[in-house]
């Protein structure tokens, strides 16, 4: 072979190898995340459940690739969305949301699912048990939605002789039916008057606001949702605005401007999220993790808003308080 030719092979191999070594790496797997609600205002969700990502060894956009998937509030878009996520063939599906996780449980029994939840995961027929939830789910569990009748009697020991207590809902949720239930039972057992109030979108939420003006509500209970948990800053403005007392589950809302908030932490939960996420794509198999319960509950009060309200807060609840914004 003359010497010219020689250079000519040798440089055609040179070419060859790298595009050879680069077809052989695996490819970066992806995480679909299936939301009920929208990008805006659900940033520090995404931030805490990257992080549990990191924690154990993950990095969006360096070693592993979070494609998100926004209802924008149209819970009856969940089954397509969960379903484009099983013809894309990502490798784990993380859903926010029992009514997430019931669309990416109905889309898949390979695809393995974590999921963050508010209400019991085996009341609701998620999973079987938690210690074994079998199948191809687990994930995080907060216990929200049962901790409404709770904030019904955080209402009634800042508004001592409250009469009508409004309760907002989002009807397209699966826990809204549980959770009407749950605070008019509640509600009866201490000759407390409900008035139910439906908002599935920001118009809705603006007209069931004006309602309660109208009515005369002296306390407003916010019922735990991914709708509602993307809008707290609104949420926030409004009560104040109209004057009604108002407790909701997460930190969030009291730090935007809420009176009170008592539940788990959303950031616990997203975390937890992240960190299973990671261990599955590590190779641990859904049916080996306990589903987890979050057992940290917060209650946050805000004395700021409280004093805009014209409201004291009982010393003794202050004092129990986890957090005082002032």
């Amino acid at each position: 072979m003359q010497r010219r030719e020689f250079l000519s092979v040798l440089g055609g191999a040179a070419v060859a190898w790298p595009l050879a070594a680069r077809a052989q790496q695996p490819a970066m797997p992806v995480i679909g995340f299936l939301n009920p609600t929208s990008a805006d205002g659900f940033s520090f969700q995404m931030a805490a459940f990257r992080q549990g990502l990191q924690d154990v060894g993950y990095i969006d956009g360096q070693n592993v690739r979070i494609e998100p998937s926004w209802a924008e509030g149209q819970y009856d878009r969940l089954p397509s969305l969960a379903a484009d996520f099983v013809r894309r063939k990502v490798n784990v599906i993380a859903a926010s949301g029992a009514d997430s996780a019931f669309a990416a449980k109905a889309a898949t029994t390979t695809i393995p699912i974590v999921f963050d939840t508010a209400s019991d995961p085996v009341k609701v027929g998620l999973v079987t048990s938690l210690a074994r939830p079998g199948g191809n789910l687990t994930g995080a569990s907060r216990l929200s939605v049962e901790l409404l009748p709770k904030r019904l009697k955080l209402v009634g020991e800042v508004v001592p002789n409250t009469t009508v207590t409004g309760l907002l809902v989002n009807p397209a949720a699966r826990s809204a039916a549980k959770a009407v239930s749950d605070v008019e039972s509640a509600a009866r057992a201490i000759g407390r008057k409900i008035k139910v109030l439906n908002a599935g979108s920001e118009r809705e939420i603006d007209v069931a606001f004006e309602a309660l003006s109208e009515m005369r509500a002296d306390g407003l209970l916010i019922a735990t949702n991914q709708f509602f948990s993307s809008r707290t800053k609104k949420l926030a403005a409004l009560t104040v605005r109209h004057a009604i007392p108002t407790v909701y589950q997460s930190r969030e809302f009291a730090a935007a401007g809420g009176l009170m908030a008592y539940g788990p932490n959303d950031a616990d939960a997203y975390k937890l999220l992240g960190v299973y996420v990671g261990r599955i794509l590590k190779g641990a198999r859904p049916a080996d993790l306990p589903v987890e319960q979050l057992a940290r509950i917060e209650l946050v009060i805000n004395l700021k808003t409280a004093k805009t309200l014209g409201l004291k807060i009982p010393p003794a609840m202050v004092a129990r308080a986890d957090e005082v914004i002032e």
